[in-house]
């Protein structure tokens, strides 16, 4: 097929891919379905979890299940298969939610969490990624950039090992510098902004999240985080994002107020 051709067809695909956010209203960009999406998560969290140990502590994954349940009652993920695991690894202060709504904790981010308030910020924010399918908008962004456009539909189909690795590092599994960051600031920026209401619609006061970023900030400027350029960081620099939170925060308060009061 000559440039001209293939020119069109990615013209065509772009026009057909277009998506909004239904929370901030928000273009992206989505060269990959839904069951495509949640394929690849369902595969990658049954290796998780063969590949990695699972905690035995009974209340953090009692309180994990809590605040999971709670706020995925009120994400809008349709056809979820919700589980939460909480994977033994006190060196990894983190967390993720893969498509199909399998989220992963890591008994590292607890410590800073201190408690269940604390936690539904942290699963609030990556149930945002998950509903606002920003795994989805890095994957087709890393499919143009290494494959190009006629090979995305072969690629995605036959679970070709190059594709396999660009969705991975767009969910945040896999994803480095050079090639493309797990989440970009826009999107982490927008998982601080759902995130932040759908922990306030489940009950969990969100003025816990401004203490909560602050406590990440700390934790990472004492483990030698903290002064990582943000353009090389997987999330905005702590006063960055916390002041996008702290204007939101009217509006959560108000949700918070309509979820206890119901």
């Amino acid at each position: 097929m000559n440039l001209r051709g293939l020119l069109l067809l990615l013209v065509v695909a772009l026009a057909s891919a277009c998506a909004t956010v239904s929370e901030t209203g928000r273009s992206q960009l989505l060269l990959i379905s839904p069951a495509q999406e949640m394929q690849l998560g369902l595969s990658e969290f049954d290796k998780l979890k063969q590949a990695k140990p699972v905690s035995n502590d009974p209340g953090a994954t009692a309180m994990l299940q809590r605040v999971g349940q709670r706020i995925a009652a009120v994400a809008k993920l349709p056809d979820a298969q919700w589980e939460f695991v909480l994977f033994d690894d006190a060196k990894t202060p983190n967390a993720f939610c893969l498509p199909g709504g399998k989220v992963g904790v890591y008994t590292g981010i607890l410590p800073i969490t201190q408690d269940e308030t604390g936690l539904a910020v942290v699963i609030g924010h990556e149930v945002a990624h998950a509903v606002a399918r920003h795994g989805a908008e890095r994957v087709s962004q890393g499919l143009l950039f290494q494959l190009g456009g006629q090979a995305l539909d072969v690629a995605m189909q036959n679970n070709s090992q190059a594709a396999r690795q660009i969705a991975l590092g767009a969910y945040g599994l896999g994803g480095q510098v050079g090639v493309l960051l797990p989440y970009s600031r826009k999107q982490e920026s927008e998982a601080d902004h759902i995130g932040l209401l759908y922990m306030a619609r489940a009950g969990y006061d969100p003025r816990a999240a401004v203490e909560f970023w602050k406590r990440f900030a700390a934790h990472k400027d004492q483990h030698g985080g903290g002064s990582q350029p943000e353009f090389l960081s997987t999330h905005p620099l702590d006063e960055t994002r916390i002041r996008p939170v702290e204007a939101l925060m009217p509006r959560a308060a108000a949700e918070y107020q309509a979820a206890t009061t119901r």
